[in-house]
């Protein structure tokens, strides 16, 4: 059992979904040694491209809250993201306001486990890995899965964000 309940909440939310990693088995949240707050600590903790971590973003726009799912290899043009969702304003959201709709702080905020479904957007750059990364509720928690499944267990919709 997993010690932190924002890490058993994205498991369950996992198996629930039936989420599946790289290798078509179940995806298990792992828990790193140290948090790893950024994409590159991410990858290098895990030895993998930087481009396959899932970075989770939340932004604030005037219909509530947006998770955007994009490669760490890049960062996300919030004009352009805002043009194409069709709202005026995209901006970054508060940590206050992350945790009050994800449940999770920022640097662990997991696709999954929230309290309610959140709108989410995934990067399609992802789309060109076997295998990605995402965050599993808390900074030092991570999971593997594929962009068909990180479509799949969050209803997202494949946007190009950067």
């Amino acid at each position: 059992m997993y010690p932190h309940p924002k890490v058993r909440a994205t498991q369950e939310a996992l198996d629930g979904a039936g989420a599946l990693d790289g290798a078509g088995a179940l995806s298990l949240v792992r828990l790193l040694p140290d948090a790893v707050h950024t994409a590159a600590a991410a990858a290098a903790a895990l030895d993998v491209e930087i481009g396959q971590i899932a970075n989770s973003l939340v932004f604030a726009t005037a219909d509530g809250p947006l998770l955007v799912l994009t490669s760490g290899a890049h960062r996300v043009n919030t004009v352009n993201l805002a043009a194409t969702i069709g709202v005026t304003r995209l901006r970054r959201a508060t940590p206050e306001f992350v945790r009050e709709h994800t449940g999770q702080v920022i640097g662990g905020v997991a696709p999954v486990g929230h309290p309610r479904p959140l709108r989410t957007l995934v990067d399609i750059a992802l789309d060109k890995y076997d295998e990605i990364w995402a965050a599993g509720g808390v900074p030092r928690a991570v999971f593997p899965t594929t962009y068909p499944e990180l479509l799949r267990v969050t209803s997202g919709t494949p946007a190009e964000v950067a």
